[in-house]
């Protein structure tokens, strides 16, 4: 049995208290990757213009794909972690984090190799403006050579945080933000590498974050009983299964919603660089919100899974409760700051004239984005902490095809609305998982649902 140094029961005790204390550190490390983000998009914004904005935004999209694969699974490992702690079961828990590293790292080279492949057909796809081709696919190109860093660090975040530990991570995470921005300075500003320099950073920031973070959890192996030894990597086939069986509805829920945004995209795209620049900086001011929304949503996942695990059904409700109510609390001052200074906000990353006037346009959208995430993340973290994968898969399948590209049809074309009718369309949508997982929670026959880690 490990010597939970880095275990943290969350099945007794206030969970207002345990929300907050978990998920504070989870807030400054999305904060920092929100930085780590949006650097890129600063510097070259600053110092290349639209143009380089929208490559690097474009970039970043098509990357995506890899990194929201990425986290379906790893995901899916926090779940299985979380619940075997609830079930005291620490044999299991170590099988789970051996089958991880591997299966994923070697996925990860998959993925580099599919996203070089197919690049160019995903920058058509999407309908990059000409101006930004050329930058988009040197991005793209750099971060899906640096795919296996950035699912290394993930996988090591996912291994913590389902233990309850989530200031580590933030550590970590301070290390690679910190360089992003100092090579982002160096690589863009300094030498004019351009959107590629940008790409080059970040995942020169996301390998040492690795690298620091895998010798830190070697040399604290014995504080949660994982010895690093050559033998726990060897995949456990029961595990595995497990591991996929949860893993990808998860990473196909995500991957259908990237997809679905895709589709909204590419008609954005058409309107020309400013219209594409607006959107850019609006999914980065989305960022903003998830902040807080996501780290809230990370931390109730796995404070969800130990209860259910220990059968702590009560508990369950008041995570998602309070979850909700922090989330509101936070988007409700962002979306007053955006309805007050939405040109000194968009300002930080394009000073272009006509970018600035539409800014007065996005607010209402802006502003909807925020009280999605808010609601939305913690019905998510309640179906992926009892490790009802399909029912995720279902959330993203219907938020994805059936809500945001049926509306973006409807809304921008049929009825003509424009490129209003594609962002309305996409934030319609993102209340779809909302209202999916309230009914589900309603109904009570989660109640009766068998532990993820004990699927045979």
């Amino acid at each position: 049995m490990p010597q939970k140094v880095f275990i943290k029961d969350f099945t007794n005790g206030s969970v207002f208290k345990q929300l907050l204390v978990f998920s504070w550190p989870l807030m400054l490390s999305n904060l920092l990757q929100m930085v780590y983000n949006m650097v890129d998009m600063v510097v070259v914004g600053q110092f290349i213009g639209s143009a380089g904005l929208t490559a690097v935004s474009s970039g970043g999209d098509i990357m995506n794909i890899g990194t929201t694969i990425c986290m379906g699974f790893t995901s899916a490992g926090q779940v299985m972690i979380s619940q075997h702690i609830g079930c005291h079961n620490y044999d299991g828990m170590k099988k789970t984090i051996g089958t991880m590293f591997s299966f994923l790292l070697l996925f990860s080279v998959i993925i580099t190799v599919l996203g070089l492949m197919f690049r160019d057909s995903l920058i058509k796809a999407i309908n990059v403006p000409p101006e930004a081709v050329n930058g988009a696919r040197d991005y793209s190109m750099v971060c899906f050579y640096g795919m296996f860093f950035i699912f290394g660090y993930n996988i090591i975040s996912a291994v913590l945080r389902g233990m309850g530990d989530s200031k580590r991570p933030f550590v970590f995470i301070a290390v690679a933000a910190c360089l992003n921005l100092i090579l982002d300075l160096v690589f863009v500003a300094g030498w004019g590498f351009g959107p590629w320099g940008a790409a080059l950073a970040t995942v020169i920031g996301q390998a040492l974050s690795f690298v620091v973070s895998f010798i830190y959890l070697y040399h604290k192996r014995e504080s949660f009983g994982f010895d690093f030894k050559r033998r726990n990597f060897i995949i456990d086939t029961s595990t595995l299964v497990r591991l996929i069986r949860l893993g990808l509805p998860m990473a196909l829920q995500h991957s259908v919603v990237v997809f679905s945004k895709f589709f909204v995209i590419s008609f954005i795209n058409s309107y020309g660089l400013i219209m594409s620049a607006v959107n850019a900086i609006g999914n980065k001011i989305g960022f903003c919100a998830s902040v807080v929304t996501q780290a809230l949503g990370i931390a109730a996942t796995s404070m969800i899974g130990q209860n259910f695990g220990a059968s702590k059904i009560e508990r369950i409700e008041r995570i998602i409760i309070i979850s909700i109510l922090c989330g509101l609390a936070f988007t409700t001052a962002l979306s007053i700051i955006i309805v007050l200074f939405p040109e000194g906000v968009f300002g930080l990353f394009d000073r272009n004239r006509v970018v600035l006037e539409t800014s007065h346009v996005y607010i209402i959208i802006a502003v909807m984005n925020f009280t999605a995430f808010a609601l939305r993340s913690a019905m998510i973290a309640f179906v992926n902490g009892i490790g009802n994968a399909m029912l995720a898969f279902v959330i993203g399948v219907t938020d994805g095809i059936i809500g945001r590209v049926f509306l973006a049809i409807l809304l921008g074309i049929t009825l003509k609305m424009g490129i209003m009718g594609f962002w309305l369309g996409d934030v319609f949508a993102s209340f779809i998982p909302f209202v999916i997982g309230l009914v589900y929670l309603l109904t009570g026959v989660w109640k009766q649902r068998k532990l993820a880690v004990n699927i045979e």
